[in-house]
């Protein structure tokens, strides 16, 4: 299990900008949950990793606490769809081995969570 945390603090600047906040990596079965912090104290990412790689669901945060995206990976590929909120601006992309295959666009008058 340690090289699972190992590798998943590794993978830190590969899905967070700069922060001063360490993360908090927990042990969940087989998976390691990893969560990262805006500055404020706020939930910027979280998500799983499975042998070293972004595995499972992803969510981000604005540094406000507002869902900025949202989506799955499955061996450190983004797949299927994913959400994207932007001011008033939802898209939904859909991922195909990594590589977006289409986009969709709404303004938004969807609720968040």
């Amino acid at each position: 299990m340690k090289k699972y945390f190992i590798a998943a603090a590794m993978l830190v600047s590969a899905f967070v900008s700069a922060q001063e906040k360490e993360p908090k990596l927990e042990a969940d079965g087989q998976l390691v949950k990893a969560t990262y912090y805006h500055d404020n104290g706020q939930i910027s990412q979280q998500g799983y990793f499975k042998d070293g790689k972004a595995d499972g669901k992803w969510i981000a945060y604005d540094i406000n606490g507002n869902k900025k995206s949202m989506g799955e990976y499955t061996s450190g590929q983004k797949t299927g769809k994913w959400f994207f909120w932007n001011d008033n601006t939802l898209s939904e992309v859909d991922y195909s081995n990594s590589r977006v295959s289409a986009v969709h666009n709404w303004n938004q008058a969807v609720a968040k969570n």
